[in-house]
């Protein structure tokens, strides 16, 4: 019996040989398509080729595509577990012809895979072809051989594929096998054909028109070729079974999940052994591909799912939480084929156990309400929306959840009621909401969360998306559409820009429709929703476009290393100046990080080596970056730190980088750093390149503030600094390594010479005048010298004037530096009169004349300066005048 690992490797190698290049599967979030929630096709991937924007090197390719359909208009999770063909999760084989190839070389691959590669009788094959399609007719006639009773005409929408509105489109030719007269049901396009009997295995779309606006179409120039098998019904047929649920991978789930509970597989109670093994594969893939359990979007339906499966484990007696311990089964059946099963294991189990035990605290009481809720009501009535209302918001019971559980005891909900409930409270929310402080126009916020929800945010593993733009700002009230030169907000469903938070600057980048280019400057995040700030720069934007987003790769590197960097250097200085450092603050943006934290005492040179070193050491180390989502007590309890500014909800993301030497231990084990983070960062350490301090100064009271470089602009700071280093070198004629003892030497020596230079200036002052005694003047009783001396500073008159006073005995001097600038003037009066006269009202009553203000000092000695030395006569008179009394 062919596995479904063999059968996909079958359909691969087949298109292969025939010159198809074999493509990986996509992820299950759509990067060019913003109106999906899901990949839920395999010509998702390609939906740019065959439009013509995107081109490839190679003309037809074949892929095994993971598909998701959970939500929105393809939601197929109501019925999951309780047929046998519905899933949420499924792998779609196709081929796909890009202008290669048409209807007569894809129809006869089709032909030859079902009959000869996978065997299948051609008496139990059938066909659907459009009513009009007859050269598909024709080939199906000729290269198959099938009769006209085997080619059966629809003419209704199920044969025809459209993209959208408008653009490529064409008729389909549909592959069904018979599954015997001993089932019900009837062939496609007659009354019965809602039966199993008669199961579609393969849709050949045939891309032949493009359609306009007012519905005409025109041939396509180069016709091209979509298709799509779903994997486990081919394998159903292909093993023998009816069921998608009793093929081999299916069933070493449920096997597994049967082992886990005690229950029998194909007991009363299988249906939630295939819900269980149906949700695993969604949940792990989804988790894998970078999807998180939240309250919006993706992450919602996530959630959704998780819940769902783990009430189903809960109904099968289950007293722990099991999911994660089934994820070892399911990379064992599919990691070989998608390899990021395996390299997401430790994030996927982590992911479902937090989820699961989260669920489990509030389940068993959810159940209770349910049960009394229905209880009080007359048999069979549908549950009321207000109850159905607080299961949800209280107790995080998603609305299909509890219709799972109501279906189950033949009971519905007032879905109507639930809406109401719903819009009640959110009017509440509205209405008691006093705005976030940050901007005038806060309460437009408010108001797009209301109507689009969060926005979803792709960048953690996406530089490129494609969004839709849901509303677009300007001059702080919404408008239809901007041309060129305006200034705009714009809100889109997803975007992989990166809205400021955490300390973390937002993005840059473009944002292109088909008729427009706008350039974003900034992003920031208001209620949930990203507002990307730009202006319109080519052509005009308008609401409802679809719109390639590009963030600046560039300068979003640089920001990662620079976030990364500030976790290394957090744990670093804690591990150099003691456990009491904590952040204060942060700013991260691609020119440079900045961290704040509690110290007392600026740090030592060697402590900001030693700091250094210490992060440069874990980047050559090179370790992988990892995020877990956990609970903040969950992840405090690990040791992670939380960082300073940070908002954090019911799950945060814990990013862990570095692996710490044997014996050595911090307080989040082995891992080096573990913190609370929402930003973006490097996939491996070594891409931060290298770190350097540039900067270390006090922020405020017990704060100090690093200030420090990454990669490239590290080494451009490094670069600067030695060619300044080699030019000063140059300039001492010595080899950079005697430059600090040169200088020394130079400073020494410089020293030395202002000291013989002070000593020249004094005795060139005090030369050829006539002697103290002759030059004393008695004022007021006192006797005083006053003079304006030339070629000496304003340092000099300090020991000057200790020297008139010595020859003086008792008296006071008054002396004025002409500096050929700005003068300086000095008092100074001896011991014995400083009850009678102070230097400082000398100095004060010659700084008045001279321009200058004040002068302080003591009783025995003052100095002031001054601006015009041209009336240093009249200052000295000006002190005599004080001393005349």
């Amino acid at each position: 019996m062919a596995s479904l690992n063999d059968i996909r490797s079958t359909f691969l190698e087949y298109f292969a040989k025939a010159g198809h290049e074999v493509v990986a599967s996509s992820p299950l979030v759509p990067r060019n398509d913003p109106t999906l929630m899901f990949t839920n096709a395999g010509m998702v991937q390609f939906k740019n080729v065959f439009t013509g924007v995107e081109k490839r090197d190679y003309a037809r390719a074949t892929t095994s595509q993971k598909c998701v359909r959970a939500g929105g208009k393809h939601n197929d999770l109501d019925n999951v577990g309780y047929t046998a063909r519905h899933h949420t999760f499924f792998e779609m084989l196709g081929n796909f012809s890009f202008g290669d190839y048409f209807k007569e070389q894809a129809i006869p691959l089709a032909w030859d895979l079902v009959t000869k590669e996978f065997g299948l009788p051609k008496e139990k094959l059938l066909v659907t072809v459009y009513h009009d399609d007859e050269e598909a007719v024709s080939i199906w006639k000729k290269y198959a051989g099938l009769s006209d009773d085997r080619i059966i005409r629809i003419a209704t929408s199920d044969n025809f594929w459209t993209m959208g509105a408008t653009g490529p489109c064409g008729p389909c030719s549909e592959i069904f096998y018979d599954h015997g007269d001993h089932i019900p049901g009837g062939p496609p396009g007659s009354p019965d054909e809602d039966g199993d009997r008669f199961i579609e295995i393969w849709n050949l779309v045939f891309m032949q028109f493009e359609q306009f606006e007012d519905g005409t179409r025109s041939a396509l120039p180069r016709p091209s070729i979509d298709t799509g098998m779903g994997l486990e019904r081919v394998g159903a047929i292909l093993q023998g079974k009816h069921d998608n649920y009793d093929t081999d991978l299916l069933r070493a789930l449920i096997m597994a999940s049967a082992q886990l509970t005690g229950v029998d597989p194909d007991g009363p109670q299988k249906v939630h052994h295939r819900v269980i093994a149906d949700h695993l594969r969604s949940t792990s893939f989804l988790i894998a591909d970078g999807v998180l359990p939240s309250n919006e979007g993706r992450g919602y339906v996530l959630r959704r799912i998780m819940r769902r499966a783990m009430r189903h484990a809960h109904l099968l007696g289950a007293q722990d939480p099991i999911m994660h311990r089934l994820v070892p089964s399911l990379v064992r059946e599919m990691g070989q084929a998608f390899p990021e099963l395996s390299r997401g294991q430790a994030m996927i189990e982590e992911t479902l156990r937090l989820e699961e035990t989260r669920f489990r605290k509030t389940l068993d009481r959810g159940l209770r309400i349910l049960d009394e809720e229905l209880d009080a009501l007359p048999e069979g009535a549908a549950l009321h929306g207000e109850a159905a209302f607080k299961l949800y918001d209280t107790y995080g019971f998603p609305l299909d959840l509890t219709q799972d559980a109501l279906r189950e005891k033949g009971r519905t909900v007032d879905t109507e009621g639930f809406e109401t409930a719903m819009k009640a409270q959110k009017a509440m929310a509205r209405a008691a909401w006093s705005g976030s402080g940050e901007a005038a126009s806060d309460g437009i916020w408010f108001d797009l969360a209301d109507r689009f929800g969060s926005t979803e945010f792709l960048g953690y593993d996406a530089e490129q998306a494609e969004g839709q733009i849901m509303a677009i700002l300007s001059e702080g009230a919404e408008v239809d559409s901007a041309g060129t030169g305006t200034s705009v907000i714009l809100v889109l469903n997803q975007t992989p820009f990166y809205g400021e938070s955490g300390g973390q600057v937002g993005d840059r980048g473009t944002v292109r429709t088909d008729a427009g280019l706008v350039k974003i400057t900034d992003v920031k995040r208001f209620q949930g929703v990203f507002a990307h700030f730009g202006e319109v720069v080519e052509g005009t934007v308008t609401r409802g476009e679809g719109a390639e987003l590009v963030v600046d790769a560039g300068r979003r590197s640089a920001i990662r290393a620079n976030h990364s960097a500030t976790h290394l250097l957090n744990e670093a200085l804690r591990g150099a100046l003691g456990a009491h450092v904590a952040q204060r603050g942060s700013l991260v943006s691609d020119e440079r990080l900045r961290f704040d934290f509690s110290h007392n005492h600026p740090m030592s040179p060697a402590e900001i080596a030693a700091v250094e070193a210490e992060v440069n050491r874990y980047v050559r180390q090179n370790g992988s970056v990892e995020t877990r989502l956990m609970t903040p007590d969950e992840a405090r309890d690990l040791g992670a730190q939380a960082l300073f500014g940070e908002k954090y909800g019911d799950e945060v993301r814990v990013v862990s980088m570095g692996a710490r030497a044997p014996g050595d231990t911090g307080a989040a084990g082995k891992i080096y750093s573990l913190e609370l983070c929402g930003g973006t960062h490097v996939a491996r350490l070594g891409e931060i390149g290298l770190f350097k301090i540039v900067g270390e100064s006090a922020s405020a009271q017990g704060v100090r503030r690093v200030e420090a470089l990454t990669g490239a602009a590290a080494l451009d700071w490094i670069e600067a600094r030695e060619a300044a280093l080699s030019r000063t070198a140059a300039v001492l004629k010595a080899p950079a390594e005697e430059i600090a003892d040169r200088v020394r030497a130079l400073m020494e020596e410089r020293r030395a010479l202002q000291g013989e230079v002070s000593d020249l200036r004094k005795q060139l002052a005090l030369a050829g005048g006539p002697r103290e005694e002759a030059e004393a003047r008695e004022i007021g009783g006192v006797r005083f010298i006053g003079r304006v001396l030339q070629g000496v500073t304003g340092k000099d008159l300090r020991g000057l004037i200790d020297e008139h006073k010595a020859q003086l005995g008792s008296g006071a001097v008054l002396l004025i530096a002409d500096t050929g600038a700005k003068p300086a003037v000095a008092a100074g009066v001896t011991a014995d009169l400083t009850d009678r006269v102070s230097a400082v009202d000398l100095v004060r009553a010659a700084a008045v004349v001279l321009g200058g203000k004040g002068g302080g000092g003591r009783p025995d000695m003052a100095q002031a300066g001054g601006e015009d030395v041209s009336r240093a006569e009249e200052a000295i008179a000006a002190a005599e005048a004080v001393l005349a009394g």
